[in-house]
Order: C-alpha cells, then sequence, then structure tokens
C-alpha cells in the first residue's frame, strides 16, 4: 500500500476534526486495498492519526498491521462486500445529522428531502438504520440489505444514518466520500433551520436528464 494513500487517510481525518465533523475518538475511515484495507485504529483521534499506525487488515478481516482497528471493522467489510465500487468509507458523528435522528427523520427511506440540487445530484436517498449499538455485526447485515434492495430498485445509495450514531457514506477515495458527507451534513442543517420545501418531481426529473442524478 503506497504512503499516498495513508498521508491521504491522516489528511482528510484532520479536516473532518478541524471542521467539526467529528470530536474526540469518535469516528473512522478505512479504504479497500488491493490485499484488504486500511483502517483507522480504534479510540483514535481523526485529528492526530499518523500513517504507520493505521491498522492493515487481510482479506479476510485479520490485522496484519499497525494498531489496533477499529471496532467497526466488520460494518466496513459489511458495506465493500455489498457495493463493488466502494474504495473508502468514513463514519462520523456529524452533529447536525445525528440531531436530526433525535429530532425525527423526514422518513426511514429518506432521512432529508430532495431540497437542493446537490443533495440530489452528489449524495441521493440515505436511508435511516435502526439503532444498534456500536460494533452490532447486525447494523452490518441491515446496511448491506440496504445497499442490495436500493442497488436492485434502480436508485443506488452511497450513504446511510446510524440512528443516533451517525452517516457512513462511501466512495470512490477518502477525498470523494469526504465530499458527499459534506454534502449530506449541509442539506441536514438546512433541513432542521429552513424546513424548505422538497423540489418538485419535474426539478429531480431534470436533474436525472441532465446531471444523470440517481433518485
Amino acid at each position: 500500500m503506497t504512503s499516498d494513500v495513508r498521508e491521504e487517510i491522516c489528511r482528510v481525518g484532520a479536516s473532518l476534526f478541524d471542521r467539526r465533523y467529528v470530536h474526540g475518538t469518535a469516528g473512522n475511515i478505512s479504504v479497500r486495498t488491493d490485499n484488504g484495507f486500511l483502517i483507522t485504529p480504534t479510540d483514535a483521534c481523526l485529528g492526530q492519526l499518523e500513517p504507520v499506525h493505521l491498522a492493515e487488515v487481510d482479506i479476510g478481516g485479520v490485522q496484519t498491521g499497525g494498531d489496533p482497528a477499529s471496532k467497526t471493522l466488520a460494518l466496513h467489510r459489511r458495506i465493500y462486500a455489498a457495493d463493488p465500487h466502494a474504495r473508502c468509507v468514513i463514519h462520523t458523528h456529524s452533529t447536525h445529522l445525528v440531531a436530526l435522528s433525535l429530532a425525527g427523520v423526514w422518513n426511514a427511506h429518506d432521512i432529508v428531502p430532495p431540497i437542493t440540487p446537490y443533495y440530489v445530484m452528489k449524495v441521493g436517498h440515505v436511508p435511516l438504520i435502526p439503532y444498534h449499538r456500536p460494533g452490532d455485526p447486525a447494523a452490518g447485515d441491515e446496511v448491506a440489505r440496504r445497499i442490495v434492495t436500493m442497488r436492485e430498485a434502480g436508485t443506488p445509495i452511497r450513504a446511510v444514518m446510524l440512528d443516533r450514531l451517525g452517516p457512513n457514506v462511501w466512495h470512490g477515495s477518502p477525498a470523494q466520500a469526504c465530499a458527499v458527507l459534506e454534502e449530506l451534513e449541509e442539506t441536514a442543517r438546512l433541513w432542521l433551520t429552513a424546513r424548505p420545501q422538497p423540489l418538485s418531481p419535474e426539478r429531480i426529473d431534470e436533474l436525472r436528464t441532465h446531471f444523470g442524478a440517481r433518485w
């Protein structure tokens, strides 16, 4: 695994921490590699990651290097198995998204409505995953089922919201996954603040036609 990927994980972690998307030792980042996975260590502060200490795990889930892996490794592996296009998974405890799950989401299939064009284009549907204790394998089972079900319905997802815990987002790289997370958190903030009307079906169709939006 090249040092560039390790350094990108650390850079994204520091950026998330500095901008208060994560706090304390909350949150984790993983990347799929040719031989397995890299993931942030358990109880690590994302603002203080060091490339050499990232946990290295083989394809079977056995750790082969670095500090002890985050307890969320099982959930990350289920996401990678369910979505072959996923190369990076990020989990945070982002304030507005957690607040939204406490106050009440729009509905269980879409935690926020399609209120901005960039939310529709960059994020798409985000279902709510019922509460499970942190690290519970049942959460991974449910997330994997949602990924498969939504893909079969023609609306593949790249994020879920774990009730009372925070979002899991995934994409082709740490930078891309981070961009999805940012758009998702900002949309939650707007929804909690203003409660605007959703975009009309006609405007969403326009985004599908012009930009290939997966809504």
